[in-house]
Parts: structure tokens; C-alpha cells; sequence
């Protein structure tokens, strides 16, 4: 089939990888335009861009699928189907009915738990115990389509936001190929979504990472884990940020925020309900250490009664 790829990160580029190994030919890509990146905010190219430029295939960086001339442009490459992932664009209906057999989305959650931008990582905040990817035909609602495919991976006690994204980053793009060939055969069907088992995953913003210590020290430990690596959760200890990288939760009561106890098993911080003990910190300037490392150099800091996040 000739296929035309729209996606964007590298969880995108893993499905992309996939489909080059396959007999089909991918005719072109789309990415969302360079952005910039670094220290230097130098203009960079996404990964999905940098994996296509490498194989010699055409990439297109329209800022909107909505203008008539990108429209166009699409369906003069006459592709049997869109694959579609992470994309971060809009697709008019006009654009999903231009190949011939539609347009289908590798989404990172078995829908409909989590449609929108961040599934990965709400499914790890809100507790879930499984997650997984479902290959979706699309159509003009926010992954909404008909599921033709899913894959499913338990969620660990200790599963951060990245390594869950890591392995389904491994498990979508074999669930892709296989839809497709199921397509191709014409032996694949669409189970309808039940829309009043969906819930929106909002976008991740830094602002949500900094830590509530008002909040329960569960619904904080599985924050902390999903906001790994970014955007990491974060407080303030003696006027200056700490990044919190890892905690579990440990018994203990106080005024929110309140250090409890420090030993080199970590640090003991009082929650709205019970408490967390914050075994892995960063400090500015510093690289990310385990509390057993920090204890010693800044003792001082750590003195029982101290708050955090004032």
C-alpha cells in the first residue's frame, strides 16, 4: 500500500521505523513544523523528520491541514491509507476521507479510558492498573473512532510516566502493522467506543508539577512517578527549588509540607494524609541524587519541623 505517515515525537518515530520495514511504501511524512529547542532555542526538526530524511522520503510541515492548497497537496499523492501518531494537528474530515482507505491513529491508551494529549501519564497519576495502545480509525471527533486493535501492559508499583511510554512506544508499532494487514485483507472490524467511559487527559504543564503537599501522599507518590522525566514534580525547600524524583509512601502526620524525619532512607515530608519519603532529589546546579548521597552535605537543611513549598 502507499502509505503517508503524519506524526511527530519519538514515540511517533518508533512507528514510522516499523512501517519501513514493511513491503509497504511510504510515499511521504508529516510533522509539525521545526520548533526551537535547547539552551539555544535553536530551530529543530522533529524526530519523526530526522528518521525521514534519512530514508529519502518527502516531508511536509504544514502549520494547518485546513487551507485547501495543504489539502490538496495531500491527496495529490493518492496514498491508500494515513497512519497517523502523536501527530499534534487537527485532521479536517475533509483530510480523513482523501485516502482510500481512511485514515487510522496508534493512540497510547485503551480507549476510551484516556483520549487527548497526555494518556501516558494520567494513567499513571489516576492509579490505572493496565494501559496499552488501540489502533483507531479515525474520524472528526478527539480519538473517538471505531478501535480495531488493542494491546495491553499492566501498570508496576513503580512504573514512571517514561517507562510506560517507553513500552508502548515498543507495543504500538507492531499493533499498527498488524491492523494494517488486517485492513489490507479486509478481515479487520471497528468496535464503537462507549462514550460514557471516556475520560479527557489534559495536557501536562509544569505549573500542575508543583506539589500540593495539602494533597493525599498516594495521589502525590503516583504524580511524582507519572511527571517522570518531565515535566518532574517540584517544591521549595529554604528558598530554592528541589526537583522531587522519586518517593514512596511512609506513615506520619503533621502540617503539610513539615519534615518529619531525615536519614539516609530519605526524607520524611508530611501530606494532607499520611506522608512521603523522598528518596532521589535535585537541586539547582546539582545532578539528580538518592537522599542517602545529599544526607550528610546538607544535614543542615533537612532539620525536623521545616516546611516545604513556602
Amino acid at each position: 500500500m502507499r502509505i503517508v505517515f503524519a506524526g511527530t515525537p519519538e514515540f511517533a518515530a518508533e512507528h514510522l521505523k516499523a512501517l519501513l520495514a514493511t513491503a509497504h511504501e511510504v510515499i511521504a511524512v508529516y510533522t509539525q513544523p521545526d520548533r526551537p529547542a535547547g539552551r539555544g532555542q535553536k530551530l529543530t526538526p522533529s524526530a519523526v523528520k530526522q528518521l525521514a530524511l534519512e530514508h529519502a522520503i518527502p516531508v511536509l510541515q504544514p502549520a494547518s491541514l485546513r487551507a485547501p492548497e495543504a489539502q490538496a497537496e495531500l491527496a495529490a499523492l493518492a496514498p491508500d491509507l494515513m497512519v497517523v501518531v502523536a501527530y499534534g494537528l487537527i485532521l479536517p474530515q475533509a483530510v480523513l476521507d482523501i485516502p482510500a482507505l481512511g485514515c487510522i491513529n496508534s493512540h497510547a491508551s485503551l480507549l476510551p479510558r484516556w483520549r487527548g494529549a497526555a494518556p501516558i501519564q494520567r494513567a499513571v497519576q489516576a492509579g490505572d492498573e493496565a494501559s496499552g495502545v488501540t489502533v483507531m480509525r479515525m474520524e472528526a471527533g478527539l480519538d473517538t473512532g471505531p478501535m480495531l486493535l488493542k494491546v495491553s501492559t499492566p501498570i508496576g508499583p513503580d512504573e514512571t510516566g517514561g517507562s510506560l511510554h517507553d513500552r508502548l512506544a515498543q507495543m504500538g508499532p507492531a499493533a499498527v502493522v498488524s491492523a494494517i494487514e488486517g485492513l489490507a485483507a479486509g478481515t479487520l472490524g471497528g468496535e464503537i467506543q462507549d462514550d460514557s467511559l471516556a475520560t479527557y487527559a489534559h495536557k501536562l504543564n509544569k505549573d500542575e508539577a508543583r506539589i500540593d503537599w495539602t494533597r493525599p501522599a498516594v495521589e502525590l507518590e503516583r504524580l511524582i512517578r507519572a511527571f517522570f522525566p518531565w515535566p518532574i514534580c517540584h517544591s521549595s525547600l529554604a528558598g530554592e527549588a528541589v526537583k522531587v524524583l522519586a518517593a514512596r509512601v511512609a506513615d506520619g502526620q503533621g502540617a503539610p509540607g513539615q519534615i518529619l524525619g531525615a536519614s539516609k532512607e530519605g526524607l520524611v515530608v508530611a501530606c494532607g494524609d499520611q506522608a512521603l519519603c523522598l528518596t532521589r532529589l535535585q537541586f539547582p546546579g546539582g545532578k539528580p541524587l538518592n537522599f542517602s548521597d545529599l544526607f550528610n552535605s546538607r544535614r543542615e537543611s533537612f532539620a525536623i519541623g521545616t516546611v516545604l513549598g513556602q
